[in-house]
C-alpha cells in the first residue's frame, strides 16, 4: 500500500513542505498516482525520513545525507567527515576567542600595535605554514621526509586550545620570519657563512642533529657551554662537511661564519621554547654549542 504525503507526514511528525523539498533534492523518490499525486512506500520513506531526521540533528549536511541514503558512504563516515569539520571550527573559534582575549588584556598604550599584530594572523593553521614554509627555504637540501620529520619536532603545532599568551606567541614568529633578511641570518646561523663549500647537506644536518639531542639535556639542566665531546663532535661535523680537518683556525673561521648575534634569532627560539612542549628547542642548544666554541677558541662567552 502506498501512502499520500500527507499521511506521510503525520506518520513522522514531518511538515509536507519539509517532504516535498526532501523530495526535491533526490533524497525521496516517489511514485506517482493517476491524478499526479504524491505517493510513497510507508515503510521505507519512514525509514528513510527517519535517518535524515537524526542525521540532521548531528548537524550533517543534506549532501553528507544523500550520500548515506545512496550507500555511496556510510553513516560512520559521514559522522567522522562532520566530526573533522567541526573540529578544524572549533579550533577557529578558540584561537579567534584567544586573539580578542589578547587584545583586551593588553595594555591600552599596546593595544593597536597587539591588535595589529593579530589581525596579521587569523588562525593557527595559517601562521603554521607560514613557518613551514620559511623552514623549506632554510633547509634547502634536505629531501620532504627529512623535512617532514624536523617539522614534527621543530615547529611547534598550534595549540587546540590556546592561551593569549599563544596567539601574541605565535603572531610574533609568523611577523619574524617575514623580515627582510632574516632567512639568511637564520641560514648562516645553521650551515656558516660559506654554505656552498659543504659537500653534503643532508649529512651535515644529521650529525649536527645527532649532537644538538645529547646538548638538549645540557641546555635543559641549565649546564653552562664548556669544551667536551658534544663541541668536538660538532666541530668535526662542520670540518667534515667542508673537507677539512679540526684545528684552532677552523674554529675560529667556523665561529666566525656560523654567528648567532641577530638578536630575532634568539628570539624566534625564546617564542618557539614558549609554546613547545620539548625541554629545549634546536635554536638553543646552537646557542649553547656557540657559547662553547668562543670558550675553546679564547673568546669571552656571553653565557
Amino acid at each position: 500500500m502506498l501512502v499520500s504525503i500527507g499521511e506521510l507526514a503525520r506518520t513522522t511528525g514531518l511538515a509536507v513542505r519539509t517532504i516535498r523539498f526532501y523530495c526535491d533534492e533526490g533524497i525521496l523518490e516517489p511514485q506517482r498516482s493517476a491524478g499526479g499525486h504524491r505517493m510513497f512506500d510507508p515503510d521505507d520513506a519512514t525509514e528513510r525520513l527517519l535517518l535524515v531526521r537524526r542525521l540532521r540533528a548531528l548537524g550533517l549536511g543534506l549532501e553528507s545525507i544523500t550520500d548515506v541514503l545512496r550507500e555511496e558512504r556510510s553513516i560512520t563516515e559521514a559522522v567522522a567527515a562532520e566530526s573533522a569539520r567541526l573540529d578544524i571550527e572549533f579550533r577557529s573559534m578558540a584561537w579567534r576567542r584567544a586573539s580578542l582575549r589578547a587584545v583586551e588584556t593588553a595594555a591600552p598604550a599596546q593595544r593597536a600595535d597587539r591588535l595589529a599584530l593579530l589581525a596579521a594572523v587569523q588562525d593557527g593553521s595559517a601562521a603554521h605554514d607560514c613557518l613551514v614554509r620559511f623552514w623549506w627555504r632554510v633547509l634547502t637540501g634536505l629531501t620532504r621526509s627529512d623535512f617532514d620529520s624536523f617539522v614534527c619536532g621543530n615547529i611547534p603545532q598550534p595549540p587546540a586550545d590556546p592561551s593569549a599568551g599563544d596567539v601574541v606567541a605565535y603572531a610574533e614568529l609568523t611577523a619574524l620570519v617575514a623580515e627582510p633578511g632574516l632567512h639568511g641570518a637564520v641560514g648562516q646561523h645553521l650551515w656558516g657563512r660559506h654554505p656552498q663549500t659543504i659537500r653534503n647537506r643532508r649529512e651535515l644536518f644529521f650529525n649536527v642533529g645527532d649532537v644538538l639531542m645529547d646538548v638538549f639535556p645540557l641546555v635543559s639542566e641549565g649546564v653552562r657551554p664548556h669544551a667536551g665531546d658534544e663541541l668536538d663532535r660538532f666541530v668535526d661535523a662542520h670540518a667534515n662537511a667542508r673537507g677539512e680537518r679540526d684545528s684552532p683556525q677552523f674554529r675560529k673561521q667556523l665561529l666566525a661564519a656560523a654567528t648567532d648575534t641577530d638578536h630575532r634569532i634568539h628570539r624566534y627560539w625564546s617564542l618557539s621554547a614558549q609554546l613547545s612542549t620539548t625541554p629545549a628547542t634546536i635554536g638553543q642548544a646552537h646557542h649553547w654549542l656557540h657559547g662553547a666554541l668562543n670558550r675553546s677558541t679564547g673568546h669571552a662567552s656571553e653565557n
